[in-house]
């Protein structure tokens, strides 16, 4: 009969404050979409370390007849003999030097003209002025000044270029969404505390009458308190499965999907985040959202519900 009457007096508060409780499972939603994009950002940020820190390549770019201006260069194009020793002095690096590979000229020439075979100005460009170049797998990338150090200005070297400064770009960027997306939802959090807590004042002085009759019966705080908190809490828990939701559709058919057939398509071996790492997340999103409401709902009906 208790359970009846509380299920009776849920349904009649939904039904009184319909306004509110959307609000309530709109700002809800709102919050836990932004909460969850930063933490599948993250997440994104995370495997793609994984995944490019195993392949990243330091690139010692050789001289070429242009480059007289850098000191290293002022004999002019690197000779057979340069060469060699910069080979050698790689062999002596391992293990921190993984391997290396040779590229002459006319293959950098090929891959130039192949990346961007679209510029107006690719005929331009002479072949002489595309450099050689080591490229270089580290087997701890961290650790690239040890070779920029051994090889900057060495006789024959125009220069060393780490391709991980360009990668931390991208991880810079991706950690910003990150933090940008977190702190809106730390700001909708805030929204929707404020919303629950006025949604439990406007409730409970809707159902003054109702409450002084139960208080006058010897009806327990907890018989009083729980209808709110469950009203509550269906508001966030249906706002918690429309955030989900949406944050499945983003995932399925925007990286998944979309993002992962673009990059297919143009050759491209990404490491993306994918439904299972939303699943990931998913107890942490609901877990979180019924807590606040719980601890919200408690500490508004303390204050304004006296029992």
């Amino acid at each position: 009969m208790r359970v009846g009457f509380i299920l009776g007096e849920v349904v009649n508060g939904l039904r009184r404050n319909a306004g509110m409780v959307v609000s309530v499972v709109l700002v809800t939603m709102v919050s836990l979409v932004f909460l969850g994009m930063g933490l599948l950002a993250q997440r994104q940020v995370d495997t793609l370390k994984g995944y490019w820190y195993d392949r990243v390549q330091v690139s010692i770019f050789l001289c070429t007849p242009d480059t007289t201006d850098v000191a290293s260069c002022a004999g002019g194009a690197v000779t057979e003999a340069q060469r060699e020793q910069l080979a050698s002095e790689l062999d002596s690096l391992k293990p921190l030097v993984q391997e290396y590979w040779y590229e002459s000229n006319d293959e950098a020439y090929q891959r130039f003209r192949e990346q961007f075979r679209n510029s107006p100005v690719l005929d331009n460009i002479p072949q002489e002025s595309i450099p050689e170049s080591f490229r270089v797998q580290l087997s701890d990338p961290t650790k690239y000044e040890v070779v920029a150090s051994a090889f900057e200005g060495a006789p024959g070297v125009e220069s060393v270029e780490d391709q991980r400064e360009v990668v931390d770009k991208l991880f810079t960027f991706l950690n910003a969404v990150s933090i940008s997306a977190v702190a809106l939802a730390a700001a909708m959090v805030v929204c929707a505390v404020l919303l629950i807590s006025t949604t439990i004042r406007l409730t409970a002085w809707s159902r003054r009458r109702e409450t002084n009759i139960m208080r006058l019966v010897g009806a327990s705080a907890f018989t009083i308190h729980i209808p709110f908190i469950v009203e509550t809490l269906l508001a966030v828990v249906v706002g918690a499965g429309l955030a989900i939701a949406l944050l499945w559709a983003m995932v399925h058919y925007g990286i998944t999907g979309f993002l992962t057939e673009l990059l297919a398509g143009q050759g491209g071996m990404v490491g993306l985040i994918g439904p299972g790492d939303l699943w990931m997340v998913v107890p942490f999103l609901v877990g979180g959202a019924v807590l606040l409401a719980v601890v919200t709902s408690w500490l508004a009906l303390i204050r304004h519900v006296r029992v």
